[in-house]
Order: C-alpha cells, then structure tokens, then sequence
C-alpha cells in the first residue's frame, strides 16, 4: 500500500471517516511536527501581511503533506492575480477562464520543492486533457535560478515571479502565506480555491484525483 497525504474536507481534520479520536490524533501530530519546524526550508516570521508590503522575503517553511478540499457552497470570491512570467511575459487569471487551475508556489532552494517536481510535471501533462493546467509561483529566485530549476527538472508549465512583486505576493496571502513553501492550490472553473495541499506533493494519484474531481464539477 502506498502511502498518501491525509484528504480532508475544509475546516477538518483527519481522513474522510476517521473516528473523532483519529482526526484528534492527526491534528496533535500536525500541530507538534509545526512547532518543531519539520521539514523547514526555513524559519517562520510574524507579521506577514506587513511584510508582503514592505516588498519582504522573510521566513519560508513548508507544510505537514494535508490535503484540504473546499465544498462548492463554501469557496470564497475568485482569486484575481497578474505578474510576469520567466520569459518576461505578462500572465493574468484572465488567461486560465474556464479552466481548472493548479497553482505551485516553490523556490530552487526549497528541498520539497525539488523533491515533487518531477510529481507536478507528470501531473500537469496528465491531466491537460480534462482542461486542467499547471502555473508556478516562484516566491524568491530570479529568472536565471527559475529557469535553471525548469530546465533541471523537465518543467514545461511557466512561472510568475513574486519575489519584487508585492501586489502579487497579496493577491494569494488569504491563501498561502508566502512562508510556506511548497504550497499547491486548485482552482476551479471559476477561479476560487477548490483545495490546497500544504507542503510536498507525494503522489501523482492524490493530486491526479483531487484535480480530476474539481474538473468534473458542473460549470
């Protein structure tokens, strides 16, 4: 059996039908690997949202591998972004209308970040046929380090660079914090968050799945 992410629904946690002492157990473990700083790419930082204004990189982290997914009654307002792709290109939400998307937020120096390209990769080109596709958000390297990283890893779908870009770093803050790297959000048709995986994508299957479905949903 191969291991997966916990999938919980918004504002749960623990597996779909776990026991209440189950989902318990999960959330004290979540909490401790947190406040230990596991997998850390670095430390955490407070005062955020200050610092997304004051053009700040401080403080990155990655996450504990959940899986959280957003009942259609309940996702917020669509999420509203544009920013400069590596090429120099300017990509805005206007171009993924209709479509289902999933956005990577990473950095080269990031080890989880490396670790599940190669996952996100072989995603984004199986699931394109569903009318899905993949956008990067690169939160601290230059062109030249991103694509270096692109080109390391085999990776086709673009990325925006955010890290002298404050409007763009707050139009995902409600979101992804940008100290927790690797993040992954999946957007529907109409461009609200749909889920979010908080840290290292593992497996193909689980995102393959969780895309797949948000896919499916009626317009």
């Amino acid at each position: 059996m191969t291991d997966r992410p916990v999938r919980t629904t918004w504002g749960r946690l623990g597996r779909r039908g776990a026991s209440r002492g189950a989902r318990a157990a999960v959330a004290s473990v979540a909490a401790l690997a947190l406040s230990l700083g596991l997998a850390a790419c670095t430390s955490a930082n407070d005062g955020l949202i200050d610092s997304y204004r004051q053009g700040s990189n401080k403080g990155f982290i990655s996450g504990d591998g959940r899986v959280q997914e957003i009942p259609a009654d309940q996702r917020g307002a669509a999420v509203a972004f544009t920013g400069k792709a590596v090429d120099g290109s300017t990509v805005t939400n206007a171009d993924y209308a209709d479509r289902v998307l999933v956005l990577n937020f990473w950095y080269a120096g990031c080890g989880p970040c490396r670790a599940e390209a190669p996952v996100l990769e072989s995603t984004a080109q199986a699931v394109a046929a569903n009318g899905a596709t993949f956008l990067g958000v690169n939160i601290y390297d230059g062109p030249e380090q991103a694509t270096a990283f692109e080109q390391s890893y085999g990776i086709t779908y673009p990325s925006l660079l955010a890290k002298e870009d404050a409007d763009l770093r707050l139009a995902f803050a409600s979101w992804t914090p940008l100290q927790s790297v690797p993040i992954t959000l999946v957007l529907d048709r109409q461009g609200r968050v749909a889920a979010r995986f908080i840290g290292q994508v593992e497996s193909e299957s689980v995102l393959r799945t969780v895309v797949d479905d948000v896919a499916a949903e009626a317009s």
